[in-house]
Parts: structure tokens; C-alpha cells; sequence
């Protein structure tokens, strides 16, 4: 997709998690930041809806969902040119360095730890956002690749 294409997209996020509090959480913290969240239930529907739509500006992704896990969905957006330029956020419970590793090796954009707070998670959208809506180079595997896992208290 062009710059210029991206660039007319609306202000949809997809939004994916089995847990309905969290689900909830998210979406009002989106809607307060004036986005348009597109909310599943799970990883095959949001794998679904991208197969088809590929119309956000970002997805929100739990690693561990039924059907279909955040990181399957992700692998899937990194080999679809139309798909490949979203930037992902993913939540995780998950502390083992391992997986973390894998979890950016799939294309994950920044991983954000569970619990969290609002604060943390509206800093990490808008770093999220920001991302998206860069007009500089249009590579997005070189902008991806400059943001880093944001976590702030690691032992």
C-alpha cells in the first residue's frame, strides 16, 4: 500500500482479546484517544476481518487467545503486503525472555506487559499511533525496527 493510501485510512484499530474486561478497557481507552475500535472476541476473528479488510491504523493483539494465538495472527499480517504496514501492539501476561524474542521475530511492533495501568497503555497507543502515522521513509520494516519493547520495570 502507498503512502499516500495509508495515509487516507481511517482512524480504525483492530482490537483482539478473549478476556471481555480487558476487551472493554481497550476500547474505551481508544475511543477516549478519538479512535474507532474494531473489537473480536479472539485471534480467528480478527484474522477473518483481515482478510478482507486491511482498513487500521493499528491492531491490539493478546498473545494467548483461543483459536488462533496474537502471534499466528501477526505472522499472517507480516506476509500480506497490504497488511504488512500496520504496527501491533501485543499484551502479554508472558515474562520468559524466549518469548518475548519470538514475539518480535513474528513482527510484533512493542509488547505491553500485563497488568498495566492506563497511563502505561495510552503511552504505548500513542508511541503505537505515532508509528502508524509516519510519512518519512514508508519502509516500515526500518520504522518498526526503531521502536523498541516498552516496559519500564523488567527485574
Amino acid at each position: 500500500m502507498s503512502t499516500e493510501n495509508k495515509n487516507r485510512i481511517s482512524r480504525r484499530i483492530l482490537v483482539a482479546d478473549d478476556d471481555p474486561v480487558i476487551r472493554h478497557l481497550i476500547t474505551s481507552l481508544v475511543e477516549k484517544e478519538y479512535y474507532e475500535a474494531v473489537v473480536v472476541n479472539d485471534g480467528k476473528e480478527a484474522y477473518r476481518i483481515l482478510q478482507t479488510d486491511s482498513n487500521f491504523c493499528a491492531a491490539i493483539f493478546d498473545k494467548m487467545m483461543p483459536h488462533l494465538k496474537g502471534l499466528d495472527v501477526i505472522r499472517f499480517m507480516r506476509t500480506e503486503k497490504r497488511l504488512n504496514w500496520i504496527p501491533v501492539l501485543m499484551i502479554t501476561s508472558e515474562q520468559d525472555l524466549r518469548l518475548i524474542t519470538e514475539s518480535f521475530a513474528a513482527g510484533v511492533t512493542l509488547l505491553l506487559p500485563k497488568p498495566f495501568t492506563t497511563q502505561l497503555f495510552l503511552s504505548t497507543l500513542r508511541l503505537l499511533l505515532n508509528n502508524s502515522h509516519r510519512e518519512d521513509s514508508g519502509d516500515t520494516a526500518a520504522n518498526i525496527s526503531r521502536l523498541r519493547y516498552h516496559r519500564t520495570d523488567w527485574r
